[in-house]
C-alpha cells in the first residue's frame, strides 16, 4: 500500500476547485456577520466570549486525543495569561500548556511559520510528559511512526508516517509551502483551503512523537486567521469532537492519495458548522450577561452556584436537565430547600421546568436543546 508521502509528485495536492468554492463564499460571509457581531459587544462580553472560546477549544482540542483535562484550571490559566485574574499558582503542567499554545495562537496569529514556533508548541502541548524521548525537536529515531488498532496479534495500521531520518527535509518542505501559500506569498491560496491542506499535510508528515494532532488543528486556525487578518475565535475543536469519528474516517480516507477534494468537502463543512457553533456560543453569553442583570440582588449563593454549573454547560446546556438531585450535590442543599430554591428560580424566569415527579427536570431558558424544545411542545400540547 502506498501512501500519500510516497506517492512520486508528493506533496502536489490536487483538489476539484469547484466542489469547493460554495464553502469558500459562506466562509467569508459567516466571517463578516461575526465581525459585525462583535463590534456590537461591550468590553466584558467581548472577553467572556474569548476567554469560553479558548478554553474550550483548549479542552476539547486535548479531548480529541483522549487527555481529559480540567476546565477550571484551564481557564485559570489563559485568565491569568491575559492579566484578567490571578493565575492559580497550582495549575497543572497540562492545562498551563495547552492554555499557552491558546494564547500564543491567538495573539501571534500573524508571525511567520518556522522551526522555533513548531518547537514551542510541541514543547507546550508535551508539558509535564516524561514519557517521551523527544520533545521540542522533530522524531529523529526510532522505529516508522504509525497509527495503529486492533489486537497485538493482529493490527490494523491506519496510517504509517515517513521515516524520521526525512523530518527535516519534509519539514523544510512543509514551512515553505505555509509561506508561500499565505495571502501575501508566492503562491497564495483561500483561507479555507490553505488551512485544510495545512492540516492533512502536517499530519500526513507526523513530525513530532506525540500532539501532532492538536498541532495540526492549531496549524489550521492559524492559517485561516492569516486568511483574514485577526483571530478566528472558532470552536473548531469543540465541532470536531462532536463526531471524532467522521474526523478519523476523513482523515484515513484522504492519507493514500493527493485528490483531496473529499477531505477539504469535509474540512470545509467542518469549518462552517464550527462558526455557527461559536456564533452561537456568542449570542449565549449575550443573554447570559442580560439574565444576570435582569436577576441583579435576587438569588442566594446556592441559586447562583446552580445557575453558574448550568452556564458552563455553553449552549447545548446540561446534559439530561437540572434535577433536583444535581441540585442537592451542587449546592449542598437541604431536600427542602432545594425545592424551594428551584421553584424560586422557574418563577423569576431562569429556570425552565419539564416532567413532573422523578422525572422533574430544569433547564436554562437560553440553552435550548432539542429535548427542551420537543418537552415544551409535548406539554404545550
Amino acid at each position: 500500500m502506498d501512501w500519500n508521502w510516497q506517492h512520486k509528485d508528493w506533496p502536489s495536492f490536487r483538489w476539484n476547485g469547484e466542489a469547493v468554492a460554495g464553502f469558500e463564499a459562506q466562509f467569508m460571509q459567516n466571517t463578516g456577520i461575526q465581525i459585525g457581531a462583535a463590534k456590537h459587544l461591550d468590553d466584558e462580553t467581548r472577553q467572556l466570549v474569548l476567554v469560553d472560546v479558548l478554553t474550550g477549544e483548549a479542552l476539547k482540542t486535548s479531548e480529541i486525543e483522549g487527555e481529559i483535562l480540567n476546565r477550571d484550571s484551564v481557564q485559570s490559566s489563559i485568565l491569568g495569561q491575559f492579566g484578567l485574574s490571578p493565575e492559580q499558582k497550582r495549575v497543572p503542567p497540562a492545562e498551563r500548556g495547552i492554555s499557552e499554545l491558546m494564547i500564543d495562537l491567538y495573539r501571534n496569529f500573524a508571525e511567520s511559520l518556522d522551526d522555533d514556533t513548531l518547537f514551542n508548541w510541541h514543547r507546550m502541548v508535551t508539558n509535564g510528559r516524561h514519557d517521551l524521548r523527544e520533545i521540542g525537536v522533530y522524531r529523529s529515531q526510532g522505529d516508522p511512526m504509525q497509527v495503529v488498532s486492533g489486537a497485538i496479534y493482529k493490527p490494523k495500521v491506519h496510517f504509517e508516517a515517513p521515516p524520521a531520518n526525512d523530518m527535516r527535509s519534509e519539514m523544510t518542505a512543509f514551512i515553505k509551502w505555509f509561506s508561500e501559500t499565505s495571502k501575501d506569498g508566492a503562491s497564495p491560496l483561500s483561507p479555507l483551503i490553505r488551512a485544510g491542506i495545512a492540516h492533512l499535510y502536517f499530519v500526513s508528515i507526523h513530525p513530532f512523537e506525540d500532539g501532532n494532532g492538536r498541532i495540526a488543528r492549531a496549524l489550521a486556525e492559524k492559517a485561516l486567521a492569516q486568511g483574514i487578518g485577526r483571530p478566528t475565535l472558532l470552536a473548531l475543536s469543540q465541532t470536531i469532537h462532536r463526531n471524532r469519528n467522521a474526523y478519523y474516517d476523513a482523515l484515513e480516507n484522504n492519507n493514500k492519495d493527493l485528490e483531496i477534494t473529499p477531505w477539504l468537502e469535509y474540512f470545509c463543512q467542518t469549518v462552517l458548522d464550527a462558526q455557527a457553533q461559536s456564533q452561537r456560543m456568542i449570542d449565549f453569553l449575550i443573554e447570559k450577561t442580560k439574565m444576570y442583570d435582569r436577576l441583579r440582588g435576587q438569588l442566594n449563593n446556592r441559586q447562583q452556584r446552580a445557575l453558574q454549573r448550568l452556564f458552563r454547560e455553553g449552549p447545548d446546556g446540561f446534559k439530561g436537565g437540572l434535577s433536583a438531585a444535581n441540585y442537592i450535590t451542587i449546592t449542598g442543599a437541604a431536600r427542602a430547600t432545594a425545592t424551594r430554591d428551584l421553584s424560586d428560580l422557574v418563577e423569576k424566569g431562569a429556570l425552565v421546568q419539564t416532567g413532573t415527579l422523578k422525572s422533574t427536570r430544569y433547564w436554562c431558558p437560553i440553552q435550548t436543546p432539542l429535548i427542551l424544545t420537543q418537552d415544551l411542545d409535548h406539554d404545550a400540547n
